[in-house]
């Protein structure tokens, strides 16, 4: 049996990455949000964020790329690579506060501390300037895992589209 270990660069995106980022958000959607109970099914995700993945959205994605090397000080977005396929995204910006987001492993990289990975290299980005984030109520991991990297949940909820309950999550520096 052979076994190969997968080596993961996490790098700043690329403008030619927009072409794979829609498509991974919408794919990390899919694994993430469905939920019978709050009525997020798969076909609401499409609805909702398919655009992600048309020429319009990746165009989009081209844009905020650029932007991201035009301001880094504001702008912030990395991507984690396995080969030439892109398997996660961390993006966030800078104004009176940074804000976390989007987020996203695709669920097959998840566990291997990638995220960890990301988030060092955001929170250093970020200095001490207070972080916010959106986490969905109901992904559990991802509310432990910002939780492991100090941030609280504040108490602010949305229901984003009327329907993914959200909880604003932030990280003061101390």
């Amino acid at each position: 049996m052979k076994i190969v270990a997968m080596t993961y660069v996490i790098e700043g995106a690329r403008p030619d990455d927009s072409a794979q980022l829609g498509p991974l958000l919408l794919t990390a959607w899919l694994q993430s949000y469905p939920n019978p109970e709050a009525g997020i099914s798969e076909d609401w995700i499409r609805e909702q964020r398919g655009s992600s993945a048309t020429p319009e959205g990746i165009d989009r994605w081209r844009e905020y790329i650029e932007a991201v090397n035009q301001e880094p000080d504001l702008l912030f977005c990395r991507v984690v690579r396995s080969g030439t396929e892109i398997v996660g995204v961390l993006c966030g910006h800078r104004r009176e506060v940074v804000t976390l987001g989007p987020m996203y492993l695709l669920s097959h990289v998840q566990g291997q501390g990638l995220g960890g990975r990301m988030m060092t290299e955001f929170l250093a980005w970020a200095g001490a300037t207070p972080v916010w984030l959106w986490a969905t109520e109901y992904n559990d991991s991802a509310v432990r895992f910002y939780q492991r990297h100090g941030f609280r949940i504040t108490g602010e909820r949305e229901l984003w589209k009327g329907r993914l309950p959200n909880l604003r999550m932030a990280r003061e520096v101390a």
